[in-house]
């Protein structure tokens, strides 16, 4: 059995004391027993401490216990400073060693009394004397926690399944890294909306990483809105979780909640646009800059009104395990703007304002408008620090409407269409120092044409006897390379020749 701590023995006293002496004889018997076998007291003891009216303090001061006076204080000072500020148990053994060499060359003169109480000190009694000295002397206090632990406990926490239907406005939040493959420097970021109820997402690039810009951002999101955001599901990351974002929602009416650590499926409804938009429209290429910013920006206001309106979407309507095995059931493929509408929590007022903005809304517009931002942002990324591109990125050339339209029939035939989804370029690194068989390539291609089973060993030692300290030994790897590049070449024309294949085609009929 666990054993209680006094503490708790006491609070158990306090809470039981009054109720045990205004029972019956009978009630008073069951409760003595409950409190005994809780506390592990005695039962005599523990009827006794029941019956007083006011538990003594248990905590007093040991009598005769050792008190050591200012001149031992600073005698240890001094030898704690000598001794290079070590903890307790490292200057406990230290100090015979240190008064003895201390005295011996005239550094420190002790009197006897203070001498010993010094020798006799324990080590944790060494730490509690210079507890005050040590504080003094590191300054501020270490801080043991950040400052979002207590901001974290204070949120609370909302899973997968604690959604329960919520009224459109109760949002998933998240940010998207775009760093490239090394997370150093400042780099783009993008933070991601969904609601839980349409599937509505909304998307924002944010210059740097910072809880001020995070909330400015957050209030433009709220404005292009087509409903009033009432919850802010996030995860613990701290540009979440601190006293502006805090205060933000708290300020206008905004349920703040997070997710558990280290559980994405908690966020599984903004998890899955962070791969399904941000990802599938902007690649996974380095962004950094107010270029970039501005050329992000205008690509997800083309991609909010193409992937709410125009992207339909599943949604999970109910999942069963049976064993290992799990069954999930979907509603049928909608697009966030016909949940909305369909919503009867949806009012009047925006079932109109939504009637109005969409009617007009032209696909094809929107895709080539997304197109040319990609190929803008592609631009941006891969370009040299020596190829400038204008504030605009207008490098990049828009097609017209009828250009994109024609090239919308072929465009298959040019695989992935997305320029964020090629890779990017990489150019091949050429020769950096002058090629220093440059002078007798030509002799070295005779002789290799006349003898091509020589080595290239064989090459080195006659070209070094006809050229004597021209060519020292260690050209060897870059001879033998070449070697590997002619010998290559014979090989391919050997096998189709200088026309083609040395071999007679065959019929398409007769392939099988």
């Amino acid at each position: 059995m666990r054993r209680v701590s006094m503490v708790t023995r006491d609070e158990l006293v306090a809470a039981t004391a009054h109720r045990y002496r205004g029972s019956s004889r009978v009630e008073r018997s069951r409760i003595l027993t409950e409190f005994a076998a809780t506390t592990g007291y005695h039962r005599k003891h523990a009827m006794r401490l029941l019956r007083c009216e006011k538990r003594e303090a248990s905590a007093k001061s040991r009598p005769g216990r050792r008190r050591y006076g200012d001149r031992v204080r600073a005698a240890l000072i001094v030898l704690w400073e000598a001794g290079d500020r070590i903890c307790g148990k490292r200057l406990k053994p230290l100090l015979p060693i240190l008064v003895s060499a201390m005295e011996r060359h005239g550094h420190l003169a002790l009197e006897a009394d203070v001498r010993a109480a010094l020798l006799q000190m324990s080590a944790a009694t060494v730490d509690r004397v210079l507890q005050d000295v040590r504080r003094e002397a590191k300054g501020r206090a270490r801080r043991r926690s950040s400052v979002s632990t207590g901001i974290r406990r204070s949120v609370p926490v909302r899973t997968f399944s604690d959604w329960n239907d919520p009224a459109p406005g109760f949002c998933e939040a998240d940010l998207v890294l775009h760093c490239g493959p090394v997370a150093s420097g400042s780099f783009m970021q993008t933070l991601v909306l969904t609601d839980v109820a349409t599937g509505w997402t909304e998307c924002a690039p944010l210059l740097v990483r910072e809880q001020t810009v995070l909330s400015e951002v957050l209030t433009a999101l709220r404005h292009v809105m087509p409903f009033p955001l009432l919850g802010f599901d996030t995860d613990n990351d701290t540009v979440f979780m601190n006293e502006t974002v805090r205060d933000y929602c708290a300020a206008h009416g905004i349920v703040l909640t997070r997710c558990r650590p280290y559980r994405k499926n908690d966020q599984a409804f903004v998890e899955q646009k962070n791969g399904a938009i941000v990802r599938h429209m902007v690649g996974y290429r380095r962004y950094e800059g107010l270029e970039a910013a501005a050329v992000l920006a205008r690509l997800y206001a083309s991609v909010r009104l193409f992937v709410n309106v125009f992207q339909p979407s599943f949604k999970l309507a109910e999942k069963d395990r049976e064993g290992a095995r799990v069954r999930k059931r979907y509603h049928a493929p909608a697009t966030p703007y016909q949940r909305l509408l369909a919503d009867a929590r949806t009012n009047d007022e925006t079932r109109s304002a939504l009637e109005t903005l969409c009617a007009d809304l032209d696909p094809v517009r929107l895709l080539r408008d997304i197109r040319t931002a990609q190929q803008q942002l592609v631009a941006i990324s891969d370009r040299g620090p020596s190829e400038p591109l204008g504030r605009d990125g207008s490098k990049v050339d828009a097609p017209t409407l009828e250009q994109f339209l024609t090239g919308l029939r072929t465009a298959w035939e040019g695989g992935d269409v997305r320029p964020t989804a090629r890779p990017k370029v990489v150019a091949k690194r050429g020769r950096r120092r002058p090629d220093p068989l440059v002078q007798v390539t030509k002799e070295l291609r005779a002789w290799f044409d006349a003898e091509p089973w020589r080595t290239g060993r064989e090459l080195l030692n006659k070209l070094q006897a006809e050229h004597a300290g021209a060519y020292p030994d260690a050209l060897l790897r870059t001879l033998q390379r070449r070697l590997k590049t002619w010998r290559r070449e014979v090989a391919v024309s050997l096998v189709i020749g200088p026309t083609g294949l040395n071999m007679p085609a065959f019929p398409a009929a007769e392939l099988v």
